[in-house]
């Protein structure tokens, strides 16, 4: 008998943990890569390097937090980003590649950075942070069919933005891609298209101010500089807020009671 128990034990702990299953979203995804990313960097790779972190500090980040949307990995010559909303997206690409037009007006043609964008909407499988599925491959394939400086989109993010913004795609048909057992409908907006769009507004960043703390020990009210008052941080953001920055929330709230 207690052979038995001991080998139901045993038997009981080397069962395999049952399979979670695999948590899915919709999703805007966006992919973006550099048209002639190796000749640049053979070309003068300190300076390429140099400007693209600076393309990333001012311009595409920036766009990215603005419309509510996250970079899902990088590659040396690319992005993949999640939007929740295919009209966030497709303004943050143009806003985007108007940006590089003009960061580049005075660079000589043969050292420009142009970027090649893919949008599409569907059902993604999330795993640690990252992207998969059919969706996220299309989005890949439509990057190869964009023009350096232009933007693709899939049929699903047409009918999403069609009424919401005054875009003029054009319809580039099916296009049969790799790796895809059906062909996707097609619709592009040109590097000239995009050129010629007027020019996106972008809301300045707001200057910084200072919150001032009382201190539970009475010693100096500490002071904290931040772009925005704690007290007007959207919600957005409260999820990122470091710890810190929370403790003083606390404190400043509790000597504003008493």
């Amino acid at each position: 008998m207690v052979r038995s128990e001991a080998l139901s034990s045993q038997t009981l702990l080397s069962r395999s943990p049952v399979a979670q299953p695999a948590e899915r979203q919709m999703a805007a995804v966006v992919a973006a890569d550099i048209a002639g990313y190796s000749r640049l960097m053979g070309a003068d790779e300190e300076g390429t390097l140099a400007r693209l972190k600076a393309c990333r500090r001012d311009l595409i980040d920036p766009g990215i937090a603005r419309h509510r949307g996250r970079i899902v990995k990088t590659t040396g010559d690319g992005l993949l980003m999640e939007f929740s909303s295919p009209v966030e997206a497709v303004r943050w690409a143009v806003e985007m590649q108007q940006g590089m037009i003009d960061r580049d007006r005075d660079v000589s043609d043969d050292k420009r950075i142009r970027f090649r964008v893919g949008i599409n909407l569907g059902d993604v499988i999330v795993d640690d942070k990252d992207l998969y599925g059919d969706a996220v491959n299309i989005a890949a394939r439509l990057e190869n069919l964009a023009d350096p400086g232009g933007i693709c989109i899939s049929r699903t993010v047409r009918d999403q933005i069609r009424d919401r913004l005054t875009l003029t795609f054009e319809d580039a048909g099916e296009q049969s891609v790799k790796n895809i057992a059906r062909p996707i409908r097609v619709y592009a907006l040109s590097a000239d298209a995009v050129s010629a769009l007027p020019k996106a507004e972008i809301p300045e960043a707001p200057w910084p101010v200072r919150q001032r703390y009382r201190r539970r020990d009475g010693g100096q009210p500490l002071e904290l500089k931040v772009a925005y008052p704690i007290q007007q941080w959207p919600l957005s953001l409260w999820r990122r807020e470091p710890s810190f920055v929370r403790l003083l929330r606390r404190e400043g709230d509790a000597s504003a009671s008493g």
